[in-house]
């Protein structure tokens, strides 16, 4: 019963995904239908802590915490084709300002806080490494998670003689609705950004970034705004979660497992329309709540698997399957006629 009222609420942030995806289309047909189930979609999330066991938000929000993560990787990554290795950077930022700043600060206040210095850290290592192209910024982006978890550890020990902090916790439905939050806040600054000049930009700095320089787009100033961007939902939702821990180290905080999960979501939803990622981030975000509560010692190593399985069979994702799928019912019908 507690997994139907989370898979419940997942098929509602799946259709929010399609929703977003179906507005960027423009299409003016049965607005008013898709509209109103959203709303409904919308308000089944958000009353799910007075209906629903406390196992099932607690485990929602787990999975919010990646669909963000995944999402907003997506937002730079997926128009402009550099991967990025940094979400778990963005992230453990924003854990470590809840874990300074939690005891002084209202729960709101400590997220905006978080949000606001991942994007000073994504602006600034935005301007260091967004002329870099291709494996440089790869490499730099995931050494920058190693660098961050490594000084704060070197200093913990140097100046306070502790290794990590302990948290304060908040309730667990006030970190479902602050999460559940963002990931509206995050959907909307999507459509908003897919529809304006800087969305239209990525997608020629994606397709030819000389030609888009030579078109006048300050390509360098485009990529580190939207990778600002995106970087302050992931500090966000770090800020948020770390409330949910009671203790941690640089190393918990700054996981490097956390920048590979939203890069194999993203792949596995497929990154061709707007809802591959949130499809792909709810099926392996729940996958992983799983896998890790009945088999810890395997979950890493099946996700290893499924990322070389998807890499190899499936390159556009679970998007590209069903639109294989649909292409080959649809000459199945024209073949019959």
């Amino acid at each position: 019963m507690e997994d139907l009222m989370v898979i419940i609420n997942l098929l509602a942030l799946v259709y929010l995904g399609w929703f977003v995806d179906w507005t960027l289309k423009q299409n003016k047909s049965k607005i008013w239908l898709f509209s109103g189930l959203a709303l409904i979609m919308l308000a089944i999330l958000s009353t799910l802590p007075n209906y629903g066991p406390t196992y099932s938000y607690i485990m929602m929000s787990g999975i919010l915490m990646y669909l963000i993560l995944t999402v907003s990787w997506t937002l730079f990554s997926g128009p402009t084709g550099y991967i990025s290795l940094a979400p778990a950077a963005f992230f453990g930022v924003g854990i470590y300002t809840s874990a300074i700043l939690g005891k002084d600060f209202p729960v709101l206040v400590v997220v905006i806080f978080g949000g606001l210095l991942s994007v000073v850290l994504a602006a600034i290592v935005g301007a260091l490494t967004l002329r870099l192209k291709g494996i440089y910024f790869i490499v730099f982006t995931f050494g920058l998670v190693l660098l961050i978890s490594s000084v704060l550890l070197w200093y913990e020990i140097r100046f306070t003689g502790t290794r990590g902090r302990f948290i304060t916790t908040a309730n667990n439905d006030l970190i479902y609705y602050v999460m559940l939050g963002i990931t509206v806040l995050m959907f909307i600054t999507s459509y908003f950004l897919k529809r304006s000049k800087y969305g239209l930009a990525l997608q020629s700095i994606g397709q030819n970034e000389e030609a888009a320089a030579h078109m006048g787009i300050n390509v360098t100033a485009v990529k580190i705004a939207v990778f600002s961007i995106s970087a302050i939902f992931m500090g966000m939702a770090g800020a948020i979660m770390a409330m949910k821990w009671i203790y941690l180290d640089p190393y918990s905080a700054f996981d490097p497992f956390r920048s590979f999960l939203p890069v194999l979501m993203a792949i596995f939803g497929g990154m061709k329309q707007f809802y591959g990622p949130v499809l792909g981030a709810v099926i392996l975000a729940f996958l992983e709540e799983k896998l890790l509560t009945e088999f810890p010692y395997y979950y890493k190593l099946s996700f290893g698997i499924v990322l070389i399985l998807v890499i190899i069979y499936l390159p556009d994702g679970l998007v590209g399957l069903g639109q294989k799928v649909r292409a080959w019912f649809s000459r199945g019908k024209i073949a019959l006629t």
